[in-house]
């Protein structure tokens, strides 16, 4: 069974339907990205499936013993998280605290897990430092150190690499296609960078107010939509130039 499947789903914010008629299913160790133009409902769907939005109509069902509350999120940055005063461990060791239910205080495992994660994310020497005086490339080791502490299954990112230099964007590509493929973890990516998307993820799911393609990414590479977007960002990244 899939870890969540969307069937004949809607979505609506404020009293407006975003994105309608969503039939997808994402698997144990599948590396899903979302793409679309602003406003097509990538960071709506995200959220439903985090179980903060309600869904208008269609259900969205977990499988596999998949808690909404066990999944790990990265959400977009905010001003609020960049300036949040705590040191980079204790901003690491509150992911784990969906999984404490009513104790009132971190467990050994809860602060083993944490360390493992610094590990992980190449940021143990940055534990005792604050978050908020961070670089933005280490801000994100740490957000995603955090969401990683959350969960075993998997990790959804809402443009996780937005306002990052070129450099730190390709080295936290690289880190999420690590974790994706050594650990088995399931990655929903929201993300403009289609390119990068096809090349990295198993799965392509592209919207625009609704379901333009859900695949493979070799799939959507050969389809009509997916050659035209890609056409698209290969003008746009050549000043409109085509390699022949």
């Amino acid at each position: 069974m899939a870890l969540i499947r969307c069937e004949d789903v809607s979505i609506g914010y404020e009293g407006q339907t975003v994105v309608r008629d969503l039939d997808f299913s994402i698997g144990a160790g599948d590396y899903l990205c979302i793409v679309g133009e602003n406003g097509s409902g990538k960071s709506t769907l995200v959220k439903s499936l985090l179980g903060l939005k309600n869904v208008e109509k269609g259900r969205i069902i977990y499988g596999d013993g998949l808690k909404k509350n066990e999944i790990g999120y990265l959400p977009q940055q905010t001003d609020t998280q960049k300036d949040f005063p705590a040191s980079v461990y204790e901003v690491v060791l509150s992911g784990r605290l969906n999984s404490r239910g009513l104790k009132p205080f971190y467990t050994n495992a809860d602060k083993k897990a944490a360390e493992e994660k610094l590990e992980l994310l190449g940021i143990r020497d940055l534990a005792k430092q604050c978050y908020r005086e961070l670089s933005g490339g280490q801000k994100q080791r740490a957000l995603l150190a955090r969401a990683l502490c959350a969960t075993k299954t998997m990790l959804l990112l809402d443009e996780p690499v937005t306002g990052l230099d070129p450099i730190v964007t390709a080295e936290f590509y690289q880190l999420i296609r690590r974790i994706n493929r050594e650990s088995g973890i399931a990655v929903v990516m929201v993300s403009h960078d289609i390119e990068s998307a096809v090349e990295d993820a198993s799965h392509i799911l592209h919207l625009q107010e609704k379901m333009l393609f859900f695949g493979t990414a070799e799939e959507y590479r050969k389809s009509r939509i997916g050659r035209r977007f890609l056409e698209g960002a290969d003008k746009a990244e050549n000043g409109g130039e085509r390699h022949a």
